[in-house]
């Protein structure tokens, strides 16, 4: 068994969709990114590469390639579990958080899940997802961004 942590923000923008587990969330903001910037997607799939020291996102998907430009994060955590399947492991379980002083996400959580799960093989009760605010302190809680965290577990057997 191994452990993977992954990180990922991003910069809220105006004309761009907010996108987090594949979700589009209804907001006049959006994330700014080369992809679709969808936070939650990328800090589970750094903490997957992570989990099986297959370096990061940016390693696998630069932002100077544009075949990613504007792909959806899903798509890239698809290829990512072909990263994984190929050094002989599979996740057991994630527990991820989403940093976001607004728009209020725990709504979106059950249909971000059932997104997310299916890609990495896990059935919704193996997949945590929690928000938080910083009440107002740093880029997350002044509105300039959102950011996610993701701890995973993976099993070569």
């Amino acid at each position: 068994m191994r452990v993977g942590m992954g990180y990922d923000a991003h910069r809220l923008v105006v004309g761009r969709p907010l996108v987090l587990g594949g979700v589009e969330i209804p907001f006049h903001l959006g994330l700014a990114g080369h992809s679709d910037a969808d936070v939650l997607s990328h800090a589970v799939g750094d903490a997957l590469l992570g989990a099986v020291a297959a370096g990061d996102l940016g390693r696998h998907f630069p932002d100077s390639d544009p075949a990613y430009k504007n792909i959806s994060s899903l798509i890239l955590l698809a290829k990512i579990m072909e990263v994984v399947k190929a050094h002989g492991f599979k996740p057991v379980n994630v527990d991820a958080v989403i940093v976001a002083q607004a728009p209020k996400l725990v709504p979106h959580f059950p249909v971000m899940i059932a997104n997310l799960a299916p890609i990495l093989v896990l059935s919704p009760e193996d997949f945590n997802l929690k928000a938080t605010t910083t009440e107002g302190m740093g880029f997350a809680g002044q509105g300039e961004g959102i950011a996610a965290y993701a701890v995973v577990l993976v099993d070569n057997g």
